[in-house]
Parts: structure tokens; sequence; C-alpha cells
């Protein structure tokens, strides 16, 4: 299954969730807002928002400083 990942043509040899593809693409979890198909997710939709063929998900790393 191929998805797009901030611009980047990923395959995921299986479907399952956004939490589950970021595991297994090595995507770290702590500090990112994430976007799917256009839709900003709330972190706790990460664990049901399915991931299908031809999904568009932007990650956008949050960073302190000043």
């Amino acid at each position: 299954m191929k998805i797009q990942i901030n611009g980047d043509l990923r395959e995921l040899i299986e479907a399952g969730t956004v939490e589950e593809s970021f595991i297994r693409l090595g995507i770290p979890l702590e500090a990112v807002l994430v976007e799917h198909n256009g839709l900003a997710l709330h972190r706790s939709e990460w664990r049901e928002r399915l991931v299908r063929e031809g999904d568009v998900i932007e990650v956008i790393r949050i960073v302190a400083g000043g």
C-alpha cells in the first residue's frame, strides 16, 4: 500500500491506523501534529483513524525555542 507522508511516497506492507503506521515507519510520536487527508487529527484519533491506499499525511514536528 502506498501513502504520501510530507510529500514523500512511502510503502506500507499492511494497512492499519495512523499510529500503527507511524510505528512501522519509525516516525516518532512525541511532539508532532498530524494532518490526514486535509483534516487535523487530535492525538486520541491516531489509534482509530485507518490509513488507506493513496492517503496523504502531513507530520509537523513541534519544537521549543525562542
